[in-house]
């Protein structure tokens, strides 16, 4: 079989979940090392695959979440058509990258044969791999996939590479071995509450950590900051930066972050920051951080298990976790760091 000169990976989906799909990126760069990969993610992803080095070029589509925009993807699908790929793989086998897979016009469209969303996307691809069920690392599904090129990956570790541009900008936000805590996540079921939080910071500062508050941009996140640090007037909180490229930076300098279900967790885990997770009402299997050092733990287990949209139960699966049981897995990163030094 000839080998292919360009490939392009769709994987339109959230922040997280494109840096989980940079193991099956990497995948893809080893089997075939001189052929130009090409990335397409929604725009405001593209800053964290940007400065990987062996990805030949990200494309940013825009997006608004939960609305077709193809007036606006059109442009950028006639200019992947003058690229004349190759090959073409869609990770995240939604409709909008199956239709986006077909457009683009690769002789090979690898795609998953996943069992919801529109019936006709399987017609978009014309090699189709059956997609791996929900219980399993989101990693693991997504390099599966590559299973129709017959590809295996040499490592399933997560990599995001930060723009040297940012490091005085991080200097100046962090000072180097705090622990990052980010108090807000995509769901508030996902959250935890924030009176925990608030315990948490006596015991961590009581241990002499630094801790800061992090939460994202919107008008919500920066509410639900603005409560905590009534709760806590001592606190440090950390500006909005709304540079995602800026964040990146400014989180690599944490010696250790906390946070529930989210994606920032994952930028974490990529940067190589040991992690705290605290898991509620998703799938922890599936988006659990896989690696050491990192800790995680989960409440009692939810009724709305997979379905917290729609869970009118206040947030008790998160309650359950203590600021205790954050404080002992911080402790034992720490401990775990110190006997490495």
């Amino acid at each position: 079989m000839t080998e292919p000169r360009k490939i392009l990976a769709i994987h339109f989906k959230f922040l997280g979940d494109v840096v989980i799909g940079v193991p099956a990126l990497r995948a893809i760069h080893e089997q075939f090392p001189n052929a130009e990969l090409h990335v397409l993610v929604a725009e405001e992803a593209a800053p964290l695959l940007k400065p990987i080095p062996w990805i030949t070029r990200v494309w940013g589509v825009p997006r608004v979440r939960g609305k077709a925009t193809f007036t606006k993807h059109w442009p950028v699908i006639r200019a992947l058509r003058k690229e004349r790929f190759d090959r073409s793989v869609d990770l995240a086998g939604n409709d909008r990258g199956a239709f986006i897979s077909l457009l683009a016009g690769a002789s090979q469209r690898l795609g998953p044969v996943a069992p919801k969303g529109f019936w006709g996307r399987r017609f978009c691809y014309n090699q189709r791999v059956e997609e791996l069920d929900i219980y399993r690392p989101e990693v693991t599904r997504l390099v599966h996939i590559l299973t129709g090129w017959g590809i295996k990956p040499r490592s399933l570790d997560l990599e995001l590479h930060v723009d040297p541009k940012w490091n005085n900008f991080a200097k100046g936000m962090v000072a180097e071995g705090s622990l990052i805590a980010q108090v807000t996540t995509s769901q508030p079921k996902k959250e935890w509450p924030l009176a925990l939080w608030a315990r948490f910071y006596e015991q961590a500062t009581a241990a002499g950590l630094n801790v800061i508050f992090a939460a994202g941009p919107s008008a919500r996140d920066q509410g639900v900051l603005k409560e905590l640090k009534a709760l806590t007037p001592t606190a440090l909180i950390l500006p909005v930066i709304q540079d995602l490229a800026a964040y990146l930076a400014v989180l690599r300098r944490a010696k250790i972050f906390v946070t529930g279900d989210t994606g920032p967790l994952h930028f974490a885990v990529a940067l190589k920051v040991p992690t705290v997770s605290l898991f509620g009402p998703s799938h922890v299997v599936q988006w659990r951080p896989m690696e050491e050092p990192h800790q995680v733990l989960c409440g009692v287990r939810c009724q709305c298990l997979g379905h917290f949209h729609v869970c009118d139960k206040g947030n008790l699966c998160m309650s359950s976790i203590t600021p205790e049981q954050v404080m002992s897995a911080v402790q034992v990163i720490l401990n775990r760091a110190g006997t490495k030094n």
